[in-house]
């Protein structure tokens, strides 16, 4: 049973993770492999929208994924785009990241090799991942302006979609520790992180949702 106070806290990240970007017309889109499908969903309706020319997906598999979508991440995504009408002539498929930092990294190869000229990515994942998506790719490919978008709901709407609360909070908190050590680490740009926002962060990590936490890093004060 998680207490009300969790929730509140898993609140208070939610809101702080997402980037409340505006989503605008771009160079090209790039979806961020994940267990959740409906980052495809999202890149979908943003290309009905016009606001991109071409996709790359990009993610191999992961613990989480590998059984859920056995052919790869990006391969699946494809998949799903595809069935809700993208044309398979722009979507491009990057199968090998296994992080963020190679998405970022394996997608720009990929545009590159292409021939492909890029002034803006639209940045698309799962809505708590923006802000850490965000501060990686300014790091990795600081030359092109990245704006980011996701599923348009809110956090008890997101978590009834993937059934699965201890999942979402777990990763949540994940996702929070790696923006406040990966900027030493020199994997993502540096950004400020209310005092109340590590609060409930380290609360959480008291309550037992550290499944996602990275070894040695920053758990609790």
């Amino acid at each position: 049973m998680i207490s009300a106070q969790a929730w509140a806290d898993a609140q208070r990240l939610w809101d702080f993770l997402r980037m409340h970007h505006e989503p605008r017309p771009c160079s090209v889109a790039v979806g961020l492999g994940s267990h959740d499908l409906g980052v495809a969903d999202t890149t979908a309706d943003l290309y009905r929208r016009g606001m991109m020319p071409l996709v790359v997906f990009t993610g191999a598999t992961s613990p989480t994924t590998q059984e859920l979508m056995p052919r790869g991440e990006a391969v699946h995504y494809r998949e799903r785009a595809l069935q809700l009408g993208i044309p398979g002539s722009v979507v491009l498929v990057e199968p090998r990241a296994r992080n963020t930092g190679q998405n970022i990294t394996f997608a720009r190869e990929l545009l590159e090799e292409s021939g492909v000229t890029i002034s803006s990515v639209l940045l698309i994942s799962k809505p708590y991942e923006e802000r850490r998506a965000y501060a990686t790719a300014q790091k990795l490919w600081p030359s092109v302006e990245f704006v980011c978008a996701s599923a348009e709901k809110g956090f008890e709407e997101y978590v009834e979609s993937i059934q699965d609360a201890y999942l979402v909070i777990d990763m949540m908190v994940g996702a929070l520790q790696r923006l406040l050590v990966y900027p030493a680490r020199g994997m993502m740009i540096f950004q400020e992180v209310p005092t109340e926002i590590v609060v409930a962060y380290e609360r959480l990590c008291r309550t037992g949702f550290t499944s996602r936490l990275i070894p040695s890093g920053r758990k609790q004060g």
